[in-house]
């Protein structure tokens, strides 16, 4: 996608459009570049990443973004410049190791470092995997988003979907995980886009939104996915037979009521 086929309404329009997949032009994009075979791609516009499907669009500006590793920079060319972004309603994924300290304190810190490492490369599969995008690694937390412009309309089920693989890919959907992950699905209304000043630049989420998804994943036992009701709904989730919980989130008055699903 090149920098004319973006909104000329202002930053905040650009954003929304590449946010919810909107862009002019796109679809022809997406037909243009996807018959050109390799892999990873663009979230946004399917334009190859890496060689050597990479090679053939270099002349033309296209490669990774260094707003994140799963996006290209023809795509945000006219947005990424300045920190900018829109309100748009996504779903996001939190999870993170349970019992980490007392990981750490039973083994050397290049093995836990080691543990972790894998972790997080697990994770950022799954993610992929979804057509989420990995937002940051904290600590010994994953946080990923599921953007209607990068994972569809669905993206409310992908999230859940891919929350219920990385159960399965860390060994939660058993009695033996090589690592024991809790985690949290919460579907709302964040702002989304590029936040900060000047060289403190990123990419990511921020709001009230990212807050609660945050405080459900703490509140997640090992190999359990607590699911906001608004992920529920929008995800078409079969909760017939999950068991409804009902929290205290921290900073919060009223009560939370969330769903307890498993791999």
């Amino acid at each position: 996608m090149t920098e004319k086929d973006s909104p000329p309404d202002g930053n905040e329009q650009a954003w929304r459009a590449i946010l919810t997949g909107q862009v002019r032009g796109l679809k022809a994009i997406r037909r243009l570049v996807g018959w050109i075979p390799a892999g990873p791609r663009c979230k946004l516009c399917l334009a190859p990443l890496r060689p050597p499907g990479s090679v053939v669009l270099r002349p033309v500006g296209y490669g990774p973004s260094r707003l994140n590793r799963r996006l290209c920079k023809a795509c945000f060319r006219s947005v990424g410049k300045h920190p900018g972004g829109a309100e748009v309603e996504i779903s996001m994924l939190f999870a993170d190791v349970r019992g980490s300290t007392s990981l750490a304190e039973h083994m050397s810190a290049q093995d836990f470092s080691n543990v972790i490492a894998r972790f997080y490369g697990t994770a950022a599969k799954v993610v992929d995997e979804w057509n989420g995008l990995v937002d940051k690694f904290v600590g010994d937390e994953v946080v990923a988003l599921f953007i209607p412009g990068f994972a569809g309309e669905d993206h409310a089920a992908r999230a859940v979907n891919a929350a219920r693989d990385l159960m399965r890919a860390t060994g939660n959907d058993g009695d033996d995980p090589w690592v024991a992950v809790g985690a949290g699905v919460h579907t709302g209304i964040p702002y989304v886009g590029r936040v900060g000043e000047g060289d403190a630049c990123d990419f990511t989420a921020v709001g009230d939104a990212v807050n609660t998804t945050a405080r459900l994943a703490m509140n997640a036992g090992a190999g359990e996915i607590l699911v906001s009701a608004s992920t529920a709904k929008a995800s078409g989730l079969d909760t017939s037979a999950l068991e409804m919980r009902t929290l205290s989130l921290r900073g919060r008055e009223e009560v939370t009521e969330v769903w307890v699903a498993a791999a």
